[in-house]
């Protein structure tokens, strides 16, 4: 018998969603991308909130800001994924003998479901004496300020844009009043030209600034991670 070589009859591997009545077509493919990325289904193995779990996880690979022992603040922290990834990292449950157990603070506008191992309150840290509450909390400086917040879409790509680099802005200056000396800013920004100024302070006050993709960042999305590193004080 002759080999059906045309390719016909095997099976098509990826997850076809049929447009719902009532969905719109961009609800579709987000939820398409989200049935077949190979992040989502690693999140979901490894019992992470969500796939943003690996930016953090590579980005510290490559920096190794997490150490065990260290002071933690993860601002606009919901779901949570960060707060795992982190708890583990500084050994913020004591579970690894002879190192350092280090504290998490998690800040969100909205209610965050809780995560053994972190202390999570509900607080907008742009709202005044919110850096002074956060230390308060954390019972001194922190050695790391982590950010993967975005700004609600407008669906105008420029206006998004210059809403996360101001949301970036407004985290970095946080930092610069909560950060011990020698401390790491991590923050997500979009790639493009409006983010000049903020390279230009962090620069002044850290002694070394990365602009880095991680692998878990999606090709076909513009966002970036800084990784400052060095806080001047």
């Amino acid at each position: 018998m002759a080999k059906n070589t045309s390719g016909r009859g095997q099976r098509d591997l990826k997850v076809k969603v049929k447009t719902a009545r009532g969905r719109k077509l961009s609800s579709t493919r987000w939820l398409q991308r989200q049935l077949n990325d190979p992040y989502v289904k690693r999140a979901q193995a490894d019992g992470y909130r969500g796939r943003a779990a690996y930016k953090i996880l590579e980005l510290d690979d490559k920096y190794r800001f997490l150490v065990p022992g260290a002071r933690v603040v993860d601002l606009g922290c919901a779901p949570g994924g960060w707060l795992q990834v982190a708890i583990k990292r500084i050994n913020a449950l004591g579970e690894k003998q002879g190192k350092a157990q280090g504290r998490i603070i998690g800040v969100d506008l909205q209610e965050v479901e809780p995560v053994p191992g972190a202390e999570i309150h509900q607080l907008d840290f742009m709202s005044d004496g919110a850096d002074d509450l956060v230390k308060g909390w954390l019972g001194g400086k922190a050695d790391v300020v982590m950010s993967d917040m975005a700004a609600a879409s407008s669906g105008h790509k420029q206006t998004d844009h210059l809403r996360i680099i101001s949301l970036c802005e407004a985290a970095a200056y946080f930092a610069f009043d909560v950060l011990e000396e020698g401390g790491t800013f991590v923050a997500k920004v979009l790639a493009g030209g409006a983010e000049g100024d903020l390279q230009k302070i962090l620069k002044q006050k850290f002694s070394k600034v990365a602009n880095v993709k991680p692998p878990a960042s999606r090709s076909d999305s513009s966002e970036k991670f800084v990784v400052a590193t060095g806080y001047r004080g």
